[in-house]
């Protein structure tokens, strides 16, 4: 059985982020996933959740300045106070709303780091964010982000993620499986997909191109539900894309493929 959960950064952006939560419930989802909650107290949307019967299965740790050209904080060394704080506020944070999974952001490095520095940088953090996450019993995630659409991202392929999870532990550190950042970075979607489910605490979804809803670009959406079934997963599957014409309107893949 598969089970949908709505990302609430990418859906009902036509209103508050508090107010999207009754709207995703009363179209059939119950589960939530949000890139960064933190605009809302904790305690607030941990309330909302109970009130809409709702799990939230999935936050991001805070990408820093984003209009400066951050995208995550693991990847500068000057960066390293604020790197674990972000890591701290997101796992208190989890742990208060009850949400399982935290994406740990690597990050954009700028011109001034070498490549060598940044991944030596990123290991230091990913080490940090893994003691303090277990702090707060919880496994972060990490997460490639494709080459076109992130072209500074550091971590951009599964197998550079894979590597780190099993120089870490699968017990320690887990990944997020991305099936639009990895056909439009990478490709062979379903083999590569199969190949990275045994490492991954969650899965999340879009076609290619445009990161809309199913149907709407060049993924067979038929065979790749099918085979997260044949592989016996039982993890939530989040709905991060853009709708074309408003959520509700693009909800028809819903109808069909949850059951």
């Amino acid at each position: 059985m598969l089970r949908f959960s709505a990302n609430l950064s990418t859906l009902y952006q036509d209103r508050p982020l508090l107010e999207r939560l009754p709207a995703a419930k009363a179209a059939g989802f119950d589960a939530v996933e949000v890139w960064f909650p933190y605009e809302v107290q904790a305690d607030r949307f941990a309330d909302a959740l109970a009130t809409y019967q709702l799990t939230c299965v999935g936050i991001n740790t805070p990408a820093g300045d984003v209009a400066a050209g951050d995208w995550g904080l693991a990847t500068d060394p000057k960066q390293a106070a604020d790197f674990d704080a972000s890591v701290e506020l997101a796992m208190r944070y989890a742990w208060i709303i009850g949400c399982p999974n935290v994406h740990v952001m690597a990050g954009q490095p700028g011109d001034h780091i070498s490549e060598t520095v940044a991944w030596t940088t990123y290991r230091s953090s990913l080490r940090r964010a893994i003691d303090i996450a277990e702090t707060h019993g919880r496994k972060p995630m990490i997460e490639p982000l494709n080459a076109l659409d992130r072209p500074r991202y550091l971590l951009q392929r599964q197998d550079q993620a894979i590597s780190l999870i099993e120089e870490f532990g699968r017990d320690r550190l887990a990944l997020m499986l991305d099936l639009f950042h990895l056909q439009r970075g990478e490709g062979n979607l379903i083999e590569r997909m199969r190949r990275s489910l045994p490492y991954a605490a969650h899965v999340q979804f879009a076609d290619v191109p445009g990161r809309h809803e199913p149907g709407t670009g060049e993924i067979q959406f038929e065979n790749v539900f099918a085979e997260l079934e044949a592989t016996g997963w039982l993890g939530w599957i989040g709905a991060e894309y853009l709708p074309v014409a408003g959520t509700d309107e693009g909800l028809g893949w819903m109808r069909r493929f949850a059951r």
